[in-house]
């Protein structure tokens, strides 16, 4: 009997981490795209500062004040050797985020996005020179397609929203090996990484998105109806970037890698549903085969992943320039859906 009510705890416990998670991410998405399309504030760069001074502020309360999490404590040289390249990529990723929802749907840009798995494992096969197995390389066919086929049928490409997007993906991959590789030694959680690299990514920033966007933003305040409701649900937006973060780190701690894979497609699928019924932009039905088929195939790829993590190395397989050292080279070095949903 306890352990029935333990494990149904359990599982409530994981279906409460991934709705609020979905909750907190899905908002996110749509108010941005709100605040770009219906309050007309089509400044990327400034939204994007926003974010990060919220999530700057809200990781400070979480780890100082509030004390919920421990500060993992970073020397200072290591901040710059190693964090602040991270930062860099982040701040990347994020602005060309913003950048494609100013320009293409939610349902486009969520889709392109899950292009993040063929883009970190052809990184690390180019440029790291890492080896993959076959099945690897056979889920990235689905998603390759699925993103060919719902950039040809959609309906409202934009090429500079498409690119915006498609680098972001890029610069997702690039920060997911970068973690790997500079943070060797540190094991960072969801906040702390928002800790220090908030900070930074508001530095490297803030005067771009000053002297860019600076008299544009000026002007928006001057002319437009509502300043002060418009400024409260940008503020707003970038208070939910933050718990967005929380959340992730909630979420990964409530369920298996497996839950996690499937609920962060599942949530793609929410998030274009939801966008579609407020925004209403026309999607054709190859539009959406294309969308499911990149997400059967994110899937697939998510099992494939898990399935080889589980099994142990090949007994008396002969060393040769291509072969893998381990299991763990078969596979791409951190959770992409984790990294993917960061803001």
């Amino acid at each position: 009997m306890e352990e029935s009510v333990v494990f149904q705890w359990s599982m409530f416990r994981s279906l409460l981490a991934i709705l609020q998670w979905w909750g907190f991410n899905v908002t996110v998405i749509i108010m941005n795209k709100w605040i770009f399309q219906k309050l007309d504030f089509k400044f990327p760069l400034t939204v994007s500062c926003v974010h990060f001074i919220c999530s700057s502020i809200g990781a400070y309360v979480v780890i100082k004040v509030l004390k919920i999490k421990p500060l993992i404590v970073v020397e200072p040289e290591d901040r710059w050797r190693r964090i602040f390249p991270m930062s860099f990529v982040f701040c990347i990723n994020i602005v060309l985020g913003n950048v494609s929802l100013r320009f293409i749907p939610v349902s486009f840009m969520q889709t392109i996005k899950s292009f993040t798995p063929a883009t970190t494992v052809v990184l690390q096969w180019l440029v790291w020179r890492k080896y993959f197995d076959w099945r690897i390389w056979a889920s990235l066919v689905p998603i390759v397609g699925g993103i060919l086929l719902t950039s040809v049928t959609e309906l409202s490409f934009n090429m500079f929203g498409f690119c915006a997007a498609l680098f972001g993906c890029l610069a997702t991959s690039t920060k997911t090996i970068l973690a790997e590789s500079l943070l060797h030694g540190y094991k960072f959680d969801s906040i702390n990484t928002v800790y220090y690299m908030a900070p930074f990514a508001t530095m490297i920033l803030g005067l771009p998105a000053i002297l860019v966007e600076g008299s544009g933003v000026i002007n928006w305040f001057y002319t437009h109806e509502n300043v002060w409701s418009s400024l409260i649900i940008i503020l707003c937006s970038g208070l939910l970037a933050f718990c967005l973060n929380f959340s992730i780190f909630y979420v990964i701690h409530s369920t298996t890698a497996v839950t996690f894979n499937v609920a962060g497609n599942l949530k793609v699928a929410f998030a274009v549903l939801v966008s579609w019924m407020i925004f209403r932009n026309p999607i054709s039905v190859m539009n959406s085969v294309g969308c499911a088929i990149t997400l059967v195939g994110c899937t697939f790829y998510g099992y494939v992943r898990h399935l080889l993590s589980q099994q142990p190395p090949p007994p008396g397989t002969p060393r040769t320039p291509r072969t893998p050292r381990n299991r763990m080279e078969l596979l791409p070095l951190v959770n992409d859906k984790l990294d993917d949903d960061k803001v």
